[in-house]
C-alpha cells in the first residue's frame, strides 16, 4: 500500500530575501516521515497572492495533503487566508470561535484586542481550526490543506494538533553506512543494489573534510526486513568501511 503523498507551501518574503531561515520543512519532514505520510515536493513563494493561489492549487490537487506556514499573522503582509478562500472560492471573515479564543488570550493578558490582531480571527468559509497551544492564535484545515504560522514553535504545535487527524501509512525506516571510497568508485554497485530492492530508497551522500573524502549510504523503506538485508549486503560490498 502506498503512503499518502504531502506538500509544502512556505510563504515569504524574508524566505526568499536569506533574512530568515526556514527550519519548518525540517521539522514537518521529521514528523510526517514517522506518522507514515511522504513528503514529496515544497515551494516556496514571495507575499504575491498570484503566486500562492497558483501554487496552492497546483499542490492540493497533486498531493493528498498540503500544508503552508506563514502569513496568517496581525500585519497588512499576512494574506495567506485571503489567498486559501480565494484558491477555494469561498468568503473569509473573521470567526466567531476563533475571535473567543484571542479574547480570552488577551483578557487574560490584560491586552486589547485590537483590530490587527482581530485579524488573526480571518478563517475562510468551512474550515476547521488547528488548535495552538503557544500562542493561541488558531490554524486551519479547509479539505486537504493545512495552514499554519511560520514562527517554529508554533508551527511545531500546531503540526502536533494536526497529526492525530491524519490518516498515515507505514512509517519509513532508515540505516546509514559511511563509506570511505568517492562517488565514481561505488556508484556501480550502489546501482546494482538499488536494482535489486526496488521497494527501497538507496542514496549516496558524498562528504570531504580535511582531506578524506567518502559518502554517506542511505537505504530507506517501509519494510525492515528488507532494510536490514540491504544494509548487510551494502556491508559485504565495501567491508573495508
Amino acid at each position: 500500500m502506498t503512503n499518502p503523498s504531502a506538500a509544502m507551501l512556505v510563504i515569504g518574503d524574508e524566505i526568499l530575501s536569506g533574512r530568515t531561515r526556514d527550519a519548518n520543512m525540517y521539522y514537518l519532514a521529521g514528523e510526517f516521515t514517522k506518522h507514515g505520510i511522504d513528503l514529496k515536493e515544497v515551494r516556496v513563494v514571495s507575499d504575491d497572492p498570484d503566486a500562492i493561489v497558483g501554487a496552492l492549487n497546483d499542490l492540493r490537487r497533486a498531493h493528498d495533503q498540503v500544508v503552508t506556514s506563514g502569513g496568517i499573522g496581525p500585519t497588512h503582509d499576512d494574506i495567506t487566508a485571503d489567498c486559501v478562500a480565494q484558491a477555494f472560492g469561498v468568503t473569509v471573515d473573521v470567526r466567531d470561535d476563533a475571535r473567543a479564543l484571542l479574547q480570552a488570550h488577551y483578557d487574560r493578558q490584560g491586552t486589547e484586542l485590537n483590530a490587527a490582531r482581530l485579524r488573526m480571527a480571518r478563517i475562510p468559509e468551512g474550515a476547521t481550526l488547528i488548535d495552538n497551544p503557544v500562542s493561541i492564535a488558531p490554524g486551519f484545515t479547509i479539505e486537504n490543506v493545512h495552514v499554519m504560522a511560520g514562527v517554529p514553535a508554533v508551527f511545531q504545535a500546531m503540526v502536533a494538533s494536526l497529526l492525530p487527524n491524519l490518516t498515515g501509512g507505514a512509517p519509513l525506516l532508515s540505516q546509514s553506512l559511511r563509506i570511505f571510497r568517492g562517488e565514481g568508485e561505488i556508484a556501480e554497485p550502489l546501482g546494482k543494489l538499488a536494482q535489486d530492492y526496488p521497494d527501497l530508497s538507496i542514496g549516496s551522500y558524498p562528504f570531504q573534510k580535511d582531506g578524506i573524502y567518502g559518502a554517506n549510504v542511505v537505504i530507506r523503506g517501509a519494510d525492515g526486513a528488507q532494510v536490514d538485508h540491504a544494509m548487510a549486503v551494502l556491508s559485504t560490498l565495501f567491508p573495508d568501511t
